[in-house]
């Protein structure tokens, strides 16, 4: 046993209060499942999920599949007793034995790789982070995939830190009315069910940090969450410090008003800056995660003005140099713009400790730097603030370098210096534990962390009645738990006992299941199938060929046009003739994500291209055997090859909308009635889908390697990281 997990096991958490009459052996049985519950590994180890859902599967289920809140509800008698019955003492000792081997162990990869960002981290910035359910601290794909980011730094050893915002609220939970109208309620986090504790400097003192504006200090406290050997710092503004106003700052994510937006944006990067200062890190790079973050570019040129003597145009330089820009959106909605007021009144006093005009700041965010009627963008400030910036996918990369050209007005557009660095998926994360077993038997060696593609194309090894049985299993396990959801939505709304009772027959296990879930912006096109209704109800209630969808995903509370298409769908699943077909899961969440790409048979996403930069619900689908149905945007269209999934169109756009979408909603249907309907149904004499089995193994083996977030935090480090920290690899673009 190392020194290391001696010390991890002498320094278990002391119970104390109404705990301190327990044994010995019960405290330390208690402590250590505590420790398993506060870091975040446990998340992606479904061996360790099972152990605390075994514990008592209603409650797991009830408190969000929370390990910290379930255990509260044990004593340490009670808890030995549990465990007792389950006879699981053994697997839970070395559970906590394998979590403190694997944060004492520096993998390979890092050894190999990591070089000078030994000594000097990545400080990863973003306004919100998507690691499980029971830390509502994200709302969707941005936040998931900065999740993603940091769990395959934790696995690859990447040496980074992690900055966001605690949100004492998170996001809203969505319920829809009687009507099928999106309703948002907003509920208290209870803090001491969070893994995180209050962030300390090198003294022991709790850490809070001061950020100056012309209408006062904004303070926030931070606090640290674990997740592997990622260290995740949140700013939390709930201070007496503060005005009513800045308390609540933090509170909900995406909420409130530009005010809201560039005070929670400056907490977040410039307090994160002298966060990382006073924990005693000094990062080699920064890296942020959308423009949100830009602001800490500016905090750490004054730090080197002040700490270092250098001149504005000296330290700009240097922090470019350091800093990594990843741009998210194509979509001009997504990218924030501040008016040169809202500017003023919150970074006026870092304008004048960094010695510039009010024009020379605000053209720093600007395409046309001295144009008096453009606002100041985020996106702009990260571009010119940073020299690697990336989008996130082959052809967002095309799209972003025609977007933002006018800021290199002396280049050719294909040599605008923005590159791209697809994204990916957590593999353990996002596979299920049924498909996980089926890999392990079949492929001696296999790891769900590898990149290798010689090790994923040995899926063709397996036996193809046996996946298509743990794809049948995960299909079953997704339909009871949508039957469940609608029943428990139907409740809330005081439904009849005969209501009740038909949700008994929503879906059917096996007839060929679609599966689309996301936000619910008016681009992303949700409703696209549903234009012609007459021809919907052939193809869904075909007696030979049946076809069921099931829908997923929350509009933002100010965006009515994407609330009617949650309506819309609500109402079209109310028509008899669709009632068993049609299902719209409420409350998208990680949770219902999960099932969702674990369960269904076809994964679809018809955006309007180009407008998708990357998406990545598809690779979580992927993972688990789903095969995708899309549009040629994003990352589909880098993975598309005729024979791992199908195509919506053929990459092409009108210049009229109305038309494209008039021409991809005819392509769906098509594709659906031609080859999709007919490659599920053809089985041969044993019931099994030959064709499409083969499909299922393409589509693991020549994708799943090829979008996990491992080979896309490799690409990061080896193309940005190590050269932005001065270390030498090859270039991005």
């Amino acid at each position: 046993m190392s020194e290391e997990i001696k010390n991890n096991e002498a320094n278990l958490p002391v119970v104390s209060g109404p705990l301190r009459g327990a044994l010995p052996a019960q405290l330390d049985l208690y402590n250590k499942c505590m420790a398993l519950a506060h870091n975040l590994w446990w998340s992606w180890h479904t061996d360790v999920v099972n152990l605390f859902r075994s514990l008592d599967p209603i409650r797991w289920r009830q408190l969000a599949h929370n390990p910290i809140a379930l255990l509260k509800e044990f004593s340490p008698e009670r808890l030995e007793r549990r465990v007792s019955e389950l006879v699981i003492r053994t697997r839970i000792d070395q559970a906590y034995r394998r979590m403190n081997e694997y944060m004492a162990e520096r993998p390979l990869w890092s050894r190999q790789h990591a070089g000078v960002l030994g000594s000097r981290p990545v400080a990863y910035f973003s306004l919100e982070f998507g690691l499980h359910e029971s830390v509502p601290i994200y709302s969707g794909g941005l936040g998931i995939l900065a999740g993603d980011h940091i769990k395959s730094a934790s696995g690859l050893g990447v040496p980074l830190v992690a900055v966001g915002l605690f949100y004492d609220q998170g996001y809203f939970r969505q319920h829809l009315n009687a009507n099928g109208w999106q309703e948002e309620e907003y509920i208290d986090t209870k803090v001491e069910y969070v893994p995180m504790e209050p962030a300390v400097d090198k003294n022991g003192n709790k850490i809070t940090v001061k950020v100056e504006t012309r209408n006062g200090p904004i303070y926030a406290k931070v606090r640290k969450m674990q997740v592997g050997r990622v260290n995740l710092y949140l700013l939390d503004t709930d201070l007496e410090e503060n005005s009513q106003e800045d308390r609540e700052l933090t509170n909900t994510l995406y909420g409130g008003d530009s005010r809201t937006r560039i005070r929670q944006e400056i907490v977040c990067g410039i307090g994160g800056v002298k966060a990382l200062r006073a924990l005693g890190i000094t990062p080699g790079v920064f890296h942020l995660n959308e423009g949100h973050n830009a602001f800490a570019t500016l905090e750490v040129i004054r730090e080197k003005m002040e700490y270092d003597g250098k001149t504005f145009d000296v330290a700009l330089r240097e922090v470019a140099q350091q800093t990594v820009f990843t741009t998210h959106t194509p979509v001009e909605a997504g990218h924030d713009y501040f008016s040169p007021e809202l500017i003023e009144e919150h970074l006026g006093p870092l304008r004048e400790k960094l010695g510039l005009t009010q024009d020379q700041f605000m053209a720093l965010g600007r395409k046309h730097a001295y144009d008096q009627n453009e606002r100041f963008c985020m996106t702009v400030l990260g571009m010119k603030l940073s020299r690697y910036a990336n989008a996130v996918s082959s052809l967002h990369g095309k799209v972003t370098r025609h977007m933002w050209r006018e800021l290199w007005p002396q280049k050719e557009e294909e040599e605008v210096p923005i590159g791209h660095i697809t994204n990916g998926v957590h593999v353990p994360t996002w596979m299920a534990w049924q498909m996980r077993v089926l890999l392990e038997r079949h492929i001696p060696g296999w790891t769900v962390e590898t990149i290798d593609p010689n090790i994923w194309s040995q899926v063709y090894n397996i036996d193809p009645g046996e996946l298509w049985e743990t794809h049948e299993d995960l299909k079953a396990l997704l339909i009871d738990f949508t039957r469940r959801r609608i029943r428990r939505q139907l409740q809330r709304l005081k439904a009849s006992e005969e209501q009740l009772a038909e949700t008994d027959f929503i879906l059917d296990p096996k007839v060929l299941t679609i599966g689309f879930a996301r936000r619910f912006a008016t681009y992303k096109r949700a409703t696209l199938v549903m234009q012609d209704l007459e021809r919907l109800d052939k193809m869904l209630n075909n007696e030979d060929r049946p076809v069921q969808f099931i829908f997923a995903g929350k509009a933002h509370p100010a965006d009515e046009p994407g609330k009617r298409l949650i309506q819309y769908i609500s109402e079209v699943a109310k028509q008899p003739r669709f009632s068993k077909r049609i299902a719209f899961v409420e409350d998208y969440d990680m949770n219902v994500a999960r099932h969702l790409v674990q369960g269904v048979d076809v994964w679809l996403n018809n955006p309007r291209r180009p407008l998708e930069a990357s998406g990545t619900s598809g690779q979580k689908a992927v993972l688990n055997g789903a095969l995708n149905l899309s549009i040629l945007d994003g990352w589909w269209a880098e993975a598309y090859d005729g024979t791992n999934g199908f195509a919506i169109g053929n990459g092409n756009n009108h210049v009229y909308d109305a038309i494209t979408d008039e021409r991809d909603r005819e392509s769906l249907l098509s594709v659906l009635e031609g080859e999709v309907i007919p490659m599920y149904y053809n089985v041969d004499e044993h019931g099994l889908p030959q064709q499409w089995i083969r499909f299922m193994m393409n589509s693991i083996a020549t994708l799943a390697w090829r979008f996990s977030s491992h080979r896309m935090v490799s690409d990061y480090s080896q193309l940005a990281y190590l050269p932005a920290a001065g270390g030498t690899s090859a270039k991005m673009f």
